[in-house]
């Protein structure tokens, strides 16, 4: 099963770009002469990626190129709305739970093939299919008719999908769902050539093409990744001959490459500028900074006592200085935050009262639990994958908790594998005394911009990714109903229903928000045609991405 902690390395950094008008049938031709000129852009915390499969995404690293190479029916604009990609229009019935699509008459793979509404059609039964996708494959398309049904292996088709005609493909929904268009801009609704992944074995990697704007042109093991420009891809040939991924394990040393001008895009929203670097970069035009869609929270074991009581948990709540642990702690390179959705994100406009920091009220919400001091908790522990920046943070919350309650709290640093195993197991198994966690230090990060893959999927009663296992009803309503709304005229009641169940989520502690990273990277004036965003670089239209003086 993967993580809130695993999700943050599969979040797309997503590559987008704009409708074009091309021939009225079959593939492009490709032009005579392309574009010169090669993208260096980095991808840190890795020797190598895993293979170029949507349906098998297993990192954030990975996404980046599959975000090239890859498409599906729709996609994000730079202001994260949903728009056509290798669909060229939708409509949905009365009740929103029929969507039916119609490609573009020139989509088309990177070997000429054209793509057709069957491929989406297998690609998607593919996905879904537990003898290749994962168990969020599942979670994240469950919607879908006929998904348990193949998940389970009760039914070898997906029932709610077919291909009208070459062109028109239909997916059926179980029950509306406001957020599904949303879903389908993440890789594991891409659409795949048929065949070709299983066929080609552990090469594909050096072969690999689908029906985005690039295709793999070079593949260096454990040390860079070349593309090139699927001269077949429907908005026309990208701006740029080749982008150069080259894989650097440690940030620092893809500054430093950087700096040395062997890079022309330096970090993401997973990392970004190492900290003690960015003043260094600080009001230069290459630097862009964003609000990152990402959450780190506190999360507590809601069926292991003390964190089974409210008042434990706002005690815990009120005693946490974030303001301090964001500038003092962290420099200033995180945002202070109370609330579960990030700064910037669909219905963070909305206000809510947070559970600030109050020592005297977290001493009294300790009271009101029925302990006379922290000295009367059991032990406890803090747990968290151990580096440097969340070792800070963890070391200050101890002193928080320390200072205002009175209670000593073990830090528990792991490795991520274990940290994750872990967490892993306080799905099914949360009140093992060996395994299960008592306070946790995890993240979350968007898969798409929508308050649903923060709040519903994460703290529902009965979400397979529920791992404090905290409930609500009246939270549980109220997401279920927003989930529900897929009518565009009804966005700002469904938004409110959200406001409120976050509301909800924060007074009883489902988890205890503290930071949103704020993500620094490294763009050369010299590139243009592409954005930073909350969601990542986005290129609007990759035929219109440059390189000034490019060298080939």
């Amino acid at each position: 099963m993967i993580t809130q902690f695993q999700r943050i390395f599969v979040r797309p950094c997503l590559i987008i770009f704009t409708i074009a008008l091309l021939s009225a049938c079959g593939p492009a031709a490709p032009p005579v002469a392309p574009p010169s000129g090669t993208l260096r852009w980095s991808i840190e915390g890795v020797n190598d990626i895993s293979r170029l499969d949507p349906a098998r995404v297993a990192d954030y690293q990975t996404i980046l190129a599959v975000n090239l190479i890859f498409a599906g029916l729709v996609r994000l604009n730079p202001d994260l709305a949903v728009i056509g990609d290798g669909a060229e229009s939708w409509r949905t019935n009365a009740d929103g739970t029929i969507y039916t699509f119609t490609l573009r008459k020139n989509l088309a793979y990177g070997d000429g093939t054209p793509t057709t509404a069957q491929d989406f059609a297998d690609s998607l039964r593919r996905t879904i299919s537990p003898d290749t996708g994962s168990s969020f494959a599942f979670e994240f398309l469950k919607h879908i008719v006929g998904a348990e049904n193949l998940h389970n292996k009760t039914a070898t088709i997906l029932s709610g999908v077919r291909a009208v005609d070459a062109q028109t493909l239909e997916i059926t929904l179980d029950s509306p769902r406001g957020y599904f268009l949303s879903q389908l801009t993440y890789p594991l609704a891409f659409v795949v050539p048929p065949g070709k992944i299983e066929a080609t074995g552990d090469a594909w990697a050096g072969k690999a093409f689908g029906s985005g704007p690039f295709r793999v042109k070079e593949y260096q093991v454990g040390t860079k990744l070349v593309l090139e420009g699927n001269p077949y891809y429907w908005a026309g040939l990208p701006g740029v001959a080749n982008v150069e991924m080259t894989f650097f394990p440690d940030t620092a040393a893809a500054f430093t490459s950087y700096q040395a001008g062997n890079l022309d895009i330096m970090g993401n929203i997973q990392g970004g500028i190492p900290a003690e670097r960015v003043a260094d970069v600080r009001g230069l035009p290459d630097m862009r900074s964003a609000n990152s869609p990402v959450l780190r929270y506190i999360g507590f074991n809601n069926r292991r006592p003390p964190f089974d009581n409210t008042y434990v948990r706002q005690a815990f709540a009120q005693a946490v200085d974030r303001e301090s642990l964001a500038t003092q702690v962290l420099s200033d390179q995180v945002q202070a935050t109370g609330r579960i959705l990030p700064l910037g994100f669909s219905g963070s406009s909305l206000p809510i009262t947070i559970l600030n920091f109050d020592p005297i009220g977290a001493r009294s919400a300790l009271g009101m639990a029925g302990y006379v001091s922290g000295a009367s908790l059991p032990p406890m522990a803090l747990t968290y994958s151990r580096d440097t920046d969340t070792e800070k943070a963890a070391q200050a919350l101890q002193r928080n908790w320390q200072d205002t309650l009175g209670i000593n709290v073990r830090l528990e640093g792991l490795p991520m594998a274990e940290f994750i195993s872990r967490l892993d197991s306080m799905v099914t198994d949360p009140t093992n005394p060996t395994t299960s966690l008592q306070i946790y230090l995890s993240v979350w990060g968007a898969d798409y911009p929508d308050p649903q893959n923060f709040l519903s999927l994460q703290l529902q009663s009965d979400s397979a990714y529920n791992n404090g296992h905290w409930s609500n009803s009246e939270f549980d309503r109220l997401t279920s109903e927003a989930d529900q709304m897929s009518d565009p005229g009804r966005a700002k009641e469904r938004l409110k229903l959200y406001n409120q169940a976050e509301q909800i989520a924060v007074r009883e502690v489902g988890w205890l928000p503290i930071f949103n990273p704020e993500v620094n990277i490294l763009i050369r004036p010299t590139v243009h045609g592409l954005n930073f965003t909350p969601q990542g670089i986005i290129a609007a239209d990759w035929t219109q991405v440059r390189i000034e003086n490019a060298q080939p």
